[in-house]
């Protein structure tokens, strides 16, 4: 019996690299009678979705392609149909086809067709900078080159949490970063930013990032993870550069949350629509002095606890009518209660821009995390 699904998956395992889409699109057409296929990325910026062979992107809110990628799910619009290209919570983009089936089972296949198709984007990125350059609207400095390279991802789901992250301004980030890994058991965080400007603060917080997966994957304790890249910073620059961290580890069974606090960002818990800074224990940046010893703290978290971290960036943005990180932040973080993680970050840095109108001056990173509570 002839399976749709079966023969597209094949078709994209044994498609060369950079031509994904067209043995795809060759595919769709023999399966299913669709005879335009396009892959909308959405940008570094979170700003656009831009079409892998050309064209005008799509940058209208409430686009049909836009409520597809917000909501992660299948839209049809005037004949047309948008499918999440998503692996694991990692938003690549979204599969706009044409002319859309209308038969439901058609319409699930094609949807498990985006999800493959996402999967396969992930396997040939290290082999082709096809789809990498094709999801810029612009180049990149080498520091932000450096930092987008460092990343785990950008958005992460499980059954116990969801997880989203962003660095602005995202064509020109320096020094600020962060970082997750998580074995369904515990969950590893981290948000840093290296001091200095330009490719210099980028390599140190890449030094610090490694020197961190190093210490985690030995299986040293968050404390010791701190002081182990503390070590590392310093034996390279001997104090005269620095690198503030924030280090989290999450138990997914019991919402224990163990953190280390070595100059970090801002750390705002949102709990039954209230936003409350959470009180942590100020320690020395990685590198600062010779053998540092790091202590942790621990709190617990609550089933729909939505934590924010985020950079002096965010938080200490100015404009004509203040600094951001009082008044209008908190409110701001109060209404993201309803949008997932992702949405939330994009959202929040809209508004920041917004705020200062104009470019974001500084790195600025933000984190959120949502804590749905253990899971069998």
């Amino acid at each position: 019996m002839y399976d749709r699904v079966t023969a597209v998956r094949r078709a994209l395992t044994e498609s060369p690299a950079d031509a994904l889409v067209e043995r795809l699109a060759a595919a769709l057409d023999v399966g299913y009678r669709i005879t335009a296929t396009e892959l909308l990325q959405v940008d570094y910026r979170l700003s656009a979705l831009l079409p892998l062979t050309g064209g005008d992107a799509i940058t209208t809110p409430g686009h049909p392609a836009w409520r597809c990628f917000d909501h992660q799910e299948p839209v049809l619009h005037e004949g047309v149909g948008y499918f999440p290209v998503s692996r694991r919570g990692e938003r690549v983009g979204v599969l706009r086809l044409a002319p859309a089936p209308t038969d439901p089972q058609e319409y699930a296949e094609l949807t498990e067709i985006g999800t493959v198709l996402a999967h396969e984007l992930g396997c040939v990125d290290a082999g082709t900078d096809r789809y990498t350059v094709a999801a810029r609207t612009r180049r990149l400095t080498l520091a932000a080159e450096m930092q987008w390279e460092l990343l785990p991802g950008r958005s992460r789901v499980r059954p116990s949490f969801s997880l989203a992250g962003q660095l602005e301004p995202a064509y020109a980030v320096r020094g600020d970063s962060f970082d997750w890994s998580d074995d369904g058991h515990r969950l590893w965080l981290s948000a840093l930013n290296g001091m200095g400007e330009g490719v210099a603060a980028s390599a140190l917080t890449a030094l610090a990032t490694h020197a961190l997966r190093n210490a985690r994957r030995a299986g040293l304790s968050l404390a010791d993870q701190a002081a182990l890249a503390d070590q590392a910073v310093y034996a390279c620059h001997r104090g005269a550069q620095h690198v503030s961290v924030l280090l989290m580890e999450l138990e997914l069974a019991t919402g224990l949350m163990t953190v280390v606090d070595a100059g970090s960002p801002r750390l705002v818990l949102l709990r039954e629509g209230k936003a409350i800074e959470q009180p942590l224990d100020a320690q020395f940046p990685l590198g600062m002095f010779d053998g540092t010893e790091y202590e942790s703290q621990r709190f617990r978290l609550e089933v729909g606890d939505r934590l924010f971290v985020l950079s002096d960036g965010v938080v200490d943005a100015t404009s004509a009518t203040g600094r951001y990180g009082g008044s209008a932040l908190d409110r701001f973080l109060r209404r993201t209660g309803p949008m997932a993680p992702l949405e939330a970050v994009r959202s929040l840095l809209g508004d920041l821009r917004a705020f200062v109108s104009a470019e974001l001056n500084d790195d600025a990173v933000v984190v959120c995390l949502d804590w749905t509570g253990p899971q069998p």
